[in-house]
């Protein structure tokens, strides 16, 4: 059974032992036989119900599962026995809005039972709900009879308490909860992941949490290290890439990773997508266009993980989250690949020597960072990431409202400074030196954006804590988080302002984006330094700051005069896309020069293992065997559906092709769908045109062809504006200079 839930026997009949023993023996196939035909009977056994339920589960028959709990539910509405089991299921399965009314009820009915408010803190996490599951949390705690219970109190309460801003106290709990069950990789995961945050916490202590991570899980399994001899072959064979990550739907990694899942060089590069959440969305749909294969790996065990990796004959396999929810770490402390990478998604060392690399650059890890890791830094010649705004709805860019507006105090005579990061970053030092850049500039005002700050209670304690720390309350703008309104909320912003320890990231490339300038305060780590990484590799240094006093004199130069704020902003989307930060051609082609290079060292350690001179050697050896066809910049692609893959000139004929059927077609009322720019096209000669094209653009973005397409969609309808628009965005795209390589 999933843990601290459990299904009852009644042991008063033959059916039971039945039931019993096909329960115990995991006989899922036999248990939901046997309780379909007492359904059959007597389709109110409450017995027969809650194990079907169960059982459909076990077999991933969850819409099946899910079906008969609310049958159950509707009937037995005050069973908690049934109810915690569906409220469990749902809770798996990542449907949180549905599970939370039913663990609400359940709370009511056991209300003495930790696991009770346990399962509740954790549905409340997922829909931000973070007051409710901190208080459900402490309930758990004062409840809880076992060291279990106990620590898993603990890990809720650190999770709520991280979005609450409670970032020292979160970190305590996590360390509690490690005392308390050193063996629960959840604990100390967190503890890492809530330590970036911590000003307290530099790289040091974050590399030493790591390390003691991996004292504990990697020890035993090391033995077991398969030697991967078969996988040796030629230095410039075709590589298998594994890219493993429970992030392939709506999240922030993925605004840096579509783009070299759709363009990775093929002719060096078989690309794999290893998916870990258990729930798909729109980009896992994209991700899976984009990939060569795509595995769902949710449900299974590390070690599960590991094997099915391995069934693949991975020849690198990238780690895309580290320390961060629903991670595939421990798979990767068992091998599952010769060659192992972290990049991205956690802004620190995993602790583990199973990892190998990881890809950074020349400027955001400082020089001396290799004694933070345990990986070996494989910097870059360019940024450690290549951007691509509007992750949930690619087309939306191309829309009016997207575009960069003239800088508010325009037309509202003040400036009006922002921040749109997670609230956790907003320590007490970060909000006082805000304090200080209003008090420094008249008339100014301060947006924040975060979770929960249209609870009354929650924005009216923020404001409090803002005014003890020396903000005026009354120049403060709270606004909620809405992802509806990502990058709306920047129309309202004139300078942002970067927090500190722990810098932005995708919110830093969002604002840059949007045409917001922002000040940035230089750290001594990677987390510390994603504001100096950015603002290098786009030319503006003169916004990071060395000291608060500079931090503060740079927001006060960037306010001092509207115009010239107005007209930098008018120009900063176009620089921005040009420079490092939004070049997929060049990021792609040296992200794959990386991969090269991983793969020629581990072939040399593997035929030379104790010789570096020899392996030396052989490298340079196999360099002149580099096939010359790899020197030029390779083709785009455009993935139809997983596993196949077009050229984009191919692409271009088929999207030629239905334009022109569209328009000698018999007009088509009766199909219709709802465009990227929210109007409706009708007839399915135009919607295969509109589809195919976002395809086209989802793998590669500003395509001129594509655009010119949409273009003619928009037109056929009388959608006069968007079609002039798509016109617009395909005339600049074809003015930007490919990369030669």
């Amino acid at each position: 059974m999933r843990k601290g839930f459990t299904v009852h026997g009644r042991n008063n009949a033959p059916a039971d032992g039945r039931l019993k023993a096909a329960l115990e023996g995991k006989e899922w196939n036999l248990l939901v036989r046997l309780c379909k035909q007492i359904l059959r009977k007597n389709s109110r056994d409450l017995h027969a119900t809650r194990l079907l339920g169960y059982a459909l589960d076990c077999l991933g028959k969850v819409d099946e599962s899910i079906e008969v709990y609310r049958r159950g539910a509707s009937l037995w509405p005050n069973d908690a026995e049934l109810l915690i089991n569906y409220g469990n299921v749902l809770l798996n399965h990542v449907r949180n809005v549905q599970a939370l009314p039913i663990l609400e009820k359940v709370c009511e009915l056991r209300p003495d039972k930790a696991i009770c408010w346990l399962k509740l803190a954790q549905c409340c996490y997922l829909i931000t709900q973070h007051e409710k599951g901190f208080r459900a949390a402490e309930k758990a705690a004062a409840l809880a009879i076992d060291i279990s219970e106990k620590s898993a109190a603990l890990t809720q309460k650190s999770i709520h308490r991280r979005e609450l801003g409670q970032v020292k106290e979160a970190v305590q709990d996590c360390l509690e909860a490690i005392a308390l069950t050193p063996m629960e990789p959840s604990n100390h995961t967190n503890r890492l992941l809530f330590m970036l945050a911590d000003p307290d916490a530099d790289a040091a202590s974050l590399s030493r949490a790591a390390r003691d991570y991996a004292a504990v899980f990697e020890p035993p399994l090391k033995p077991h290290w398969p030697d991967f001899a078969a996988l040796q072959g030629e230095p410039w064979r075709k590589l298998r890439i594994g890219f493993l990550s429970p992030d392939f739907r709506v999240h922030s990694v993925m605004y840096f990773v579509e783009g070299l899942l759709a363009q990775l060089d093929r002719r060096q590069f078989e690309v794999f997508a290893f998916y870990l959440f258990p729930r798909d969305d729109q980009v896992t749909s994209r991700v899976e266009h984009h990939a060569d294969h795509f595995v769902r790996l949710a449900g299974l065990s590390a070690e599960q993980q590991a094997q099915s990796i391995r069934a693949h004959k991975i020849d690198i396999l990238i780690d895309l989250a580290g320390h961060t929810g629903y991670n595939g770490l421990l798979a990767l402390a068992h091998k599952a690949a010769p060659v192992q990478v972290s990049w991205l998604g956690f802004p620190a060392t995993t602790g583990l020597d199973a990892v190998d690399y990881k890809f950074t650059d020349e400027i955001t890890d400082p020089p001396d960072a290799q004694a933070q890791y345990t990986e070996q830094l494989y910097r870059l010649p360019t940024l450690f990431a290549c951007y691509r705004p509007m992750s949930r709805h690619p087309l939306w860019r191309y829309q009016p409202r997207y575009q960069v507006r003239p800088t508010p105090a325009m037309e509202n005579g003040f400036i009006t400074f922002g921040s749109c990061n997670n609230l956790g970053k907003l320590t007490d030092g970060v909000l006082s030196l805000w304090g200080q850049v209003l008090a420094a500039v008249p008339g100014s005002r301060l947006l924040i954006e975060g979770k929960n700050l249209d609870q009354p209670d929650f924005a009216l304690a923020y404001r409090q804590r803002c005014q003890d720390l020396g903000l005026d309350p009354e120049r403060l703008d709270l606004v909620a988080l809405d992802g509806d309104n990502q990058y709306l909320t920047y129309h309202r912003i004139d300078i942002a302002l970067d927090p500190f320890p722990l810098t932005g990231g995708t919110t830093t490339f969002d604002v840059l984006w949007m045409g917001v300038p922002i000040v940035s305060m230089v750290g001594n780590s990677f987390k510390s330094r994603m504001g100096v990484g950015l603002l290098t590799y786009l030319g503006r240094t003169e916004w990071l700051a060395e000291t608060s006093e500079d931090y503060v004199r740079i927001a006060c130069e960037l306010a001092a005069d509207i115009q010239p704020l107005n007209t930098l902003r008018l120009g900063l989307r176009e620089e921005v896309e040009r420079s490092a930060l939004m070049r997929e051609d060049v990021f792609n082609h040296h992200f794959g020069e990386g991969l090269r290079v991983m793969w020629l060292q581990w072939l040399a350690r593997a035929q030379h293992p104790d010789s570096p001179e020899a392996q030396m050697e052989a490298i340079q050896d196999w360099l002149p065997q580099l096939p010359q066809e790899w020197t030029q910049a390779p083709s785009p692609g455009v993935g139809l559906k997983p596993g196949q893959r077009i050229s984009l000139a191919e692409a271009h004929q088929r999207l030629q092709h239905l334009v022109d059927r569209a328009k000698t077609s018999t007009f088509q009322a009766s199909q219709a769908r709802v465009d990227a720019s929210g109007a409706q096209i009708t007839g399915r000669h135009w919607i295969a045109v509109t589809e195919l094209a976002e395809v086209v653009l989802n793998a590669v973005p500003h395509d001129p062809v594509a655009l010119a397409c949409l273009a003619e969609v928009e037109h056929a309808h009388g959608h006069t504006e968007f079609a002039v628009t798509y016109l617009r965005h395909a005339t600049q795209a074809m003015g930007m200079e490919p990369f030669k390589g």
